[in-house]
């Protein structure tokens, strides 16, 4: 999360909202935005329903949720997923942004 803070200036000039969804519960989550002054909208998914909805993995051996990113058009259409293998497995910020101006340059 500390790379989409770094470059979230860069996403909101795209006019893209970030919404980082993760298992823990209300409390844990709230307290991870305030020690680390995240700019970006935060969900708790504790029993995991919106997680599942994007067929989220979890892989017990490799510490349970694995890394999952989409990229949701304002209409609502998915238009970019990808499921990490592993807590490494992350396309980093420059790689999205790209993506999106791509998908810019294609209407």
């Amino acid at each position: 999360m500390a790379q989409l803070r770094q470059d979230f200036d860069e996403f909101v000039k795209r006019q893209v909202e970030v919404l980082v969804i993760g298992p823990e519960n209300l409390q844990s989550f709230r307290d991870y935005w305030q020690k680390n002054n995240l700019p970006f909208k935060g969900l708790p998914d504790p029993d995991h329903k919106v997680l599942n909805l994007y067929g989220q993995q979890v892989k017990l051996l490799k510490y349970g949720r694995m890394p999952a990113q989409a990229i949701i058009d304002k209409k609502g259409m998915l238009r970019f997923l990808h499921y990490g293998d592993s807590m490494q497995d992350i396309p980093n910020d420059q790689q999205l942004l790209k993506l999106l101006d791509e998908m810019v340059n294609k209407k």
